[in-house]
């Protein structure tokens, strides 16, 4: 019997430990028969005498062997189960490292009975409160966590624990390189989510910190973002988003220091006097708990989940709008194989995700036509060539009306595209506002230039000055909202689909409904779009004229069934992926008769409450991709030859052999 065999399909696993961790203890692991069969037994290095193997029984005795055998602790200063009195009732501490001047006091507490951290921290903080122990680990094999009491209220987390010969200061004062950071990162290493580390400094600091909790991980996230960058192109630079032993004001000094630093290298998402509002105690939590996090990767993703849940939680929710899963995204891309000659938009951007990643899907083909690595392990810290930027600032461009979502937006592609970005707030429905924000200061200072350079690429040479009801865009891929219905008539005077029969405006017309008509008008002939609708679009009889439209004026390409979950915890709409290309007499020729492609997403990548299902190896455990991150469970592509092929990589082939312009 191996350790595998314990854990499988538990909550326990064995994948934060070495090859050779498990191999010492699957060795010294012996097979009883017990009540008539097999149970799993080790003699414990600690106490000396057999104990069978449960599953947390088997992630305590690794944590064991690496506590003697890597952090070279002895085993005189090791105790297991040990008493933690409150009052009359005694709890027994899973690991306990006595202090080494003082063997009945406690200074390491570890947990492990309880399998999801935040249970497990609660039991970790009454220990150490009711000991005095300054430090505490939380692990259940596959994630691990690390923190040193501050008080008794908070936890603040740390890199590592220190060795038997080091002392905590040790591991407080450590300069880290970027190089550094690469190999402690958490969410490679722990497992970790930046989602879930928001949403814990949110339970330990920032829900009674009397701030905006958006705005300042928000800033926090922009400062460092900014020294990962710094840190990136020089291997001399220590990065300053670290707690190094500082105290908290000095800690916030510094910080204030950085976020300066990169509020005027990245203009436009905060004003000069913004500063961080967040106490010096409170700051110096949530620095530690960011510190040892690498937010740059191949696609950003590690920061765009964190920033879809800062915004989800605000504004967005309510306006109906969700942000679309990347692999919802990724899928759209391959089967739209954008193009670099070709002018881009997402009009409902969110955090800008199309637009994004089709800059990364570009980059990639630029970089392969140059005999390049297309995408190496820094790819969004590298710096980019002419033909990269240029496409950036003339090509790619994005619209929204929510603010705090532009601002994300902004950011996002400030630092994919090396400070390019044509992000612009604006409500893409109401054409007449358009006209009239081009009066306003404020407006004209911040997204004037990426509207000048939009009109630039794709305004129509008949259009009239100040008419922004028609563009000529190659590529628009869109999630707009679904919910409510558009009532102001000084809007849906401007659209066909708010018509009756009778060429009377409608009292009020679903959102959705004008974006597919306002879409379609930002497209040129033979353009194509990809645009996310509730799925009753496809098969409400009373939707008939909106499919009789877009057949008119397009080809439908391909219709793309999303599972159930897919949006969840948000909402449960059942929605589908529309892909057309508008009729033209050389790209797309018109025809009554042509073949669509279907399909329907059979896994559902997320569970009932939302949460991703991830890919697992043969072992069960789960299976990781070049960067280290987990691997959504979907059928949608192939992830990087690691997942079988999917829908887009069926849709390429069908468009090869109807030999599709773009294709």
């Amino acid at each position: 019997m191996l350790l595998t065999e314990i854990l499988k399909n538990t909550n326990y696993s064995d994948s934060l430990f070495s090859d050779a961790e498990i191999a010492a203890i699957n060795g010294r692991m012996t097979v009883r028969q017990l009540k008539g069969k097999e149970a799993p037994y080790i003699t414990c290095l600690v106490r000396d005498k057999d104990i069978k193997l449960t599953p947390e029984e088997a992630v305590r005795q690794l944590y064991v062997y690496r506590l003697i055998n890597t952090y070279g602790y002895a085993k005189s200063r090791l105790q297991m189960e040990y008493p933690v009195n409150f009052g009359r009732e005694i709890k027994r501490a899973d690991i306990v490292i006595s202090a080494k001047d003082d063997p009945q006091a406690a200074y390491i507490i570890v947990e492990v009975k309880k399998p999801k951290l935040k249970d497990g921290k609660e039991q970790l903080k009454s220990y150490c409160n009711a000991t005095g122990a300054p430090i505490a680990v939380w692990t259940n094999g596959q994630s691990i966590s690390a923190y040193n009491r501050r008080d008794p209220n908070y936890f603040e987390a740390i890199t590592d624990i220190p060795g038997a010969s080091e002392k905590l200061s040790d591991v407080l004062n450590e300069r880290v390189t970027y190089d550094e950071l690469k190999k402690r990162d958490k969410i490679a290493n722990e497992r970790r989510s930046l989602r879930s580390l928001i949403e814990e400094m949110e339970d330990e600091v920032l829900a009674n910190a009397g701030v905006d909790s958006f705005e300042e991980v928000f800033k926090l996230l922009f400062s460092k973002l900014y020294d990962e960058l710094a840190a990136s192109n020089s291997l001399n630079y220590y990065l300053k988003f670290r707690n190094t032993g500082d105290t908290d004001d000095e800690l916030k000094d510094k910080i204030e220091k950085l976020f300066k630093a990169s509020r005027k290298e990245w203009k436009g998402v905060f004003t000069e006097s913004d500063k961080i509002l967040l106490t010096p105690s409170h700051l110096s939590i949530c620095v530690s708990t960011l510190q040892d996090v690498k937010l740059f990767n191949n696609n950003l993703d590690v920061i765009d989940d964190a920033f879809e849940y800062l915004i989800s939680k605000t504004s967005k929710g309510e306006k109906g709008q969700y942000f679309t899963p990347r692999y919802v995204i990724d899928m759209c891309i391959k089967m739209m194989n954008p193009q670099e000659g070709e002018n881009i938009i997402d009009t409902a951007a969110g955090s800008s995700g199309f637009t994004v990643h089709s800059i990364f899907y570009v980059w990639r083909q630029i970089r392969l036509s140059e005999g390049k690595d297309p995408g190496t392990e820094g790819f969004t810290t590298e710096k980019r060539s002419k033909r990269e930027l240029d496409f950036v600032r003339d090509h790619v461009f994005a619209i929204d009306f929510d603010p705090k979502a532009v601002r994300v937006a902004r950011t996002l592609n400030l630092i994919a595209g090396d400070g390019q970005t044509n992000v612009i707030c604006l409500n893409t429905l109401d054409v007449g506002q358009w006209k009239q924000k081009r009066s306003d200061n404020d407006w004209l200072k911040l997204y004037n230039p990426g509207f000048e350079r939009m009109l630039d690429e794709t305004f129509p040479e008949e259009a009239t000055e100040g008419d922004y009801s028609k563009f000529n865009f190659n590529l628009l891929m869109a999630n707009p909202p679904f919910a409510g219905d558009i009532k102001e008539g000084t809007i849906l005077s401007r659209y066909e689909f708010a018509k009756n029969d009778k060429g009377k405006i409608k009292s009020s017309v679903g959102r959705d409904i004008l974006f597919i008509e306002r879409n379609l008008n930002f497209l040129k002939s033979g353009g194509r779009m990809a645009i996310v609708l509730p799925q009753g679009r496809f098969n409400n009889s009373s939707d008939k004229q909106i499919r009789e439209y877009i057949a008119e004026h397009c080809r439908i390409l391909a219709v793309v069934g999303l599972h159930g979950n897919v949006f969840k915890p948000h909402t449960g709409t059942k929605t589908s992926v529309l892909f057309v290309q508008k009729w033209d007499d050389k790209l797309c020729p018109k025809r009554d008769d042509y073949p669509i492609f279907f399909a329907t997403m059979q896994k559902p990548s997320k569970d009932s409450g939302g949460d991703k299902i991830y890919v697992k190896d043969l072992n069960g455990e789960p299976l990781l991709d070049g960067h280290g991150h987990l691997i959504v469970d979907h059928d949608l592509f192939n992830h990087d030859g690691l997942t079988r092929d999917g829908i887009a990589e069926a849709f390429a082939e069908f468009a090869k052999k109807e030999r599709l312009s773009f294709f």
